[in-house]
C-alpha cells in the first residue's frame, strides 16, 4: 500500500514538472493572476474561488485534458531506484539489440555519405533557399535525381534482427512452455490469449454496437449510427480527451474523427503551435540534411505510387521535412529503447561538447516511413495541424514499431502475440505454411510495422486506428494480421510456397477489419 502511494505521488510529481514546461501552465498563471482581480474573489476562500472560476471558464478541463495525455505516454510503473535505461528498457539484452541495430543503421547512413560525396548537413545558399520557399506547396513536382540513394533499411531488414533476438537466460535449458512456440521469435515475452484479449477489447463484442458494421447498408442507419453521432457531439462539446477515448472505441463517424483524434491527443493549435511549425520550415529552407533526400525517396517509392494517397504527395514532403528537424521529438526517448544518433562536428569526432543529435529529431527515417503520415492527411488539411497531429501519433504509438523493446506495444510483443495466436487457434495452417517454407509472420510483418497503412482501403484503415488511439495499444494490429489469416485459411492450405502464399495475401484493400476482428475475436473456439 505504501510502495503504491510512493508510486503514485511520484507519477505526480513527474507529470507537475512536465506541466510546468508547457504552454497550458504560463496560460493557467495568467487566468489565476487575472482572477484575482475579479471583485467575487474573496482572500479567505482564495483557493475555492480560483478553483471554482477554473471550473466555469473551462480551463479545469483543459488540465485534466493535459493531464490525461501524459498519462498515456507514462511509461510503465518501475522501481523507484530504477537507473534511467530501465525507463527505456528493462530487459538487458533488449538494450543491447537494439544499440547494435543503431550501429548498423548508422553505419549504413554514413557508408552512404561516404560513398556519394555528401556531408550530413549543409547551409543551402541563398538562391537555393529562395527557390524552395517558392515551391514549398508543390514539392513534389521537384525531381531530384535520387538513383543514388538508398533507404537505410527496409521492413525485412529488421525482421532478420528480431528473429535473432535471444534471451540469453534462456540459451541452454528453454523453459519446456516456451520450447513448444515454433514461430520465428524465440523470446520468451507475455502476450495475452484469446480470452484475455476479449477482456482487454470488451467494446468489440458481438452484441455492440460497432462502426464499420451497424453503419453498412443492410443495417437501418437509425438503429446505431444517428445514435453514436449524437453521443459524439455531446462528447466534442464537453471537449473531456478520456471520454472521446472511450466514445472511439466503437468506432469514429467519419466527419467527427479530426475534432476526436485531436481532443484525445490534446491537440488544439494556437498560434504559438502555429509560429512553432512555420520556424521548423524555416530550418527546411536554411538547411538541407542528408535525410532530406531520404525523405524525398521514401515517398516516391510508396505514397506517390499509392492510389489513395499520391494526391498528398507535397503534404508529407512538408510534414516529414520538419518533423526531421523538431528537436521536441527528442523527448519521447526517456521512454524509447532506442538512442538518437550523434553526430561531430568535423576534426572533434568523439569530444561530446562538439557532439549534436542528427537528424535533429532523432530518428532515421526507413522504407516506409511517410505511410505513418499518408492516411492523416484525408483528416487535415492545414499543415501545422497535420503536423502536430502526426508528431504526436509518431511518439506514442508509432516509434514502437521500429524499436526493439519488451513492452506490449513494441513490434517484438506484436510478432509474438500474432504467431501464438496463430498456433494456438489455427494450429493446422500454421503448421502448414511453417512446413512448406512460408512462416506467417514474413507475410505480416510488413503489416504491422507500417499499422496496415497502404495496405487496407483508407476508410477500413481509419476505422483501425480508431481503436488503437481508443485503447491506447497497438495490439490489435497483431490480432487483425491473425485474423487475415484466419479469414483467407482455405486458401492458404492450399498453397505450396511462400510466393503462393503471399499472393493469397497480396491485396487487403476489400476487407472489412471490424467484421475479421469480431469474428476473430469473439466467434473463435477457445
Amino acid at each position: 500500500m505504501l510502495q503504491e502511494e510512493s508510486d503514485l505521488s511520484l507519477i505526480i510529481a513527474q507529470i507537475v514538472q512536465k506541466l510546468k514546461g508547457s504552454n497550458l501552465y504560463s496560460q493557467l498563471e495568467r487566468q489565476a493572476w487575472a482572477t484575482l482581480q475579479r471583485p467575487e474573489i474573496k482572500l479567505e476562500s482564495l483557493k475555492e474561488d480560483i478553483k471554482e472560476f477554473f471550473k466555469i471558464s473551462g480551463w479545469e478541463k483543459k488540465l485534466q485534458n493535459a493531464v490525461y495525455s501524459e498519462l498515456s505516454v507514462f511509461p510503465l510503473p518501475s522501481h523507484p531506484a530504477a537507473p534511467p535505461e530501465h525507463l527505456k528498457e528493462p530487459l538487458v539484452y533488449m538494450r543491447k539489440a537494439q544499440g547494435s541495430w543503431e550501429k548498423r543503421i548508422l553505419k549504413s547512413l554514413n557508408s552512404m555519405c561516404t560513398e556519394l560525396s555528401i556531408p550530413l548537413a549543409r547551409k543551402r545558399p541563398a538562391g537555393e533557399q529562395k527557390e524552395l520557399l517558392n515551391k514549398w506547396n508543390e514539392m513534389g513536382t521537384d525531381e531530384p535525381d535520387l538513383s543514388l540513394f538508398r533507404p537505410v533499411y527496409a521492413p525485412k531488414d529488421f525482421l532478420e534482427v528480431l528473429i535473432n533476438l535471444r534471451n540469453p537466460n534462456y540459451e541452454n535449458g528453454d523453459s519446456l512452455s516456451f520450447r513448444t512456440h515454433l514461430g520465428l521469435i524465440q523470446v520468451p515475452l507475455k502476450v495475452k490469449d484469446i480470452p484475455e484479449l476479449k477482456e482487454c477489447f470488451v467494446e468489440l463484442g458481438l452484441n455492440i454496437g460497432q462502426l464499420g458494421i451497424d453503419d453498412s447498408t443492410q443495417v437501418p442507419p437509425e438503429l446505431f449510427e444517428n445514435e453514436h453521432v449524437r453521443i459524439g457531439q455531446k462528447v466534442l462539446a464537453e471537449q473531456d480527451s478520456a471520454a472521446a477515448q472511450q466514445y472511439i472505441r466503437q468506432g469514429s463517424p467519419t466527419a467527427l474523427r479530426a475534432e476526436l483524434w485531436a481532443l484525445i491527443l490534446n491537440i488544439s493549435s494556437q498560434p504559438e503551435d502555429v509560429l512553432y511549425y512555420e520556424q521548423l520550415k524555416t530550418n527546411v529552407i536554411q538547411h538541407d540534411l542528408l535525410v532530406d533526400s531520404l525523405i524525398y525517396k521514401d515517398v516516391k517509392l510508396t505514397a506517390s505510387n499509392d492510389d489513395y494517397y499520391f494526391v498528398f504527395e507535397d503534404y508529407l514532403y512538408q510534414v516529414l521535412l520538419c518533423f526531421s528537424r523538431d528537436t521536441s521529438v527528442l523527448s519521447h526517448f526517456a521512454f524509447n529503447s532506442a538512442s538518437p544518433p550523434k553526430s561531430y562536428i568535423r576534426g572533434k569526432l568523439g569530444l561530446e561538447e562538439y557532439a549534436v543529435f542528427y537528424p535533429p529529431n532523432g530518428v532515421i527515417p526507413f522504407h516506409g516511413f511517410s505511410m505513418y503520415v499518408a492516411p492523416l492527411c484525408f483528416l487535415y488539411h492545414e499543415p501545422s495541424k497535420l503536423y502536430q497531429i502526426f508528431r504526436e501519433m509518431y511518439v506514442r504509438f508509432f516509434f514502437r514499431l521500429h524499436s526493439i523493446s519488451s513492452h506490449p506495444s513494441g513490434i517484438v510483443s506484436l510478432c509474438l502475440l500474432f504467431e501464438t495466436l496463430l498456433q494456438t487457434y489455427l494450429p493446422q495452417l500454421f503448421y502448414h505454411l511453417r512446413e512448406i517454407g512460408a512462416q506467417p509472420l514474413r507475410i505480416s510483418f510488413k503489416w504491422m510495422v507500417r499499422a496496415f497503412s497502404g495496405y487496407l482501403a483508407t476508410d477500413q484503415l481509419l476505422l483501425l486506428w480508431d481503436r488503437i488511439l481508443g485503447y491506447n495499444s497497438l495490439e490489435i494490429l497483431a490480432v487483425l494480421a491473425a485474423a487475415v489469416f484466419a479469414f483467407r485459411a482455405v486458401n492458404l492450405m492450399e498453397v505450396t510456397s511462400l510466393a503462393a502464399a503471399e499472393a493469397v495475401l497480396a491485396d487487403l484493400s476489400t476487407l472489412k477489419v471490424m467484421p475479421l476482428l469480431q469474428i476473430f475475436l469473439f466467434a473463435t473456439v477457445t
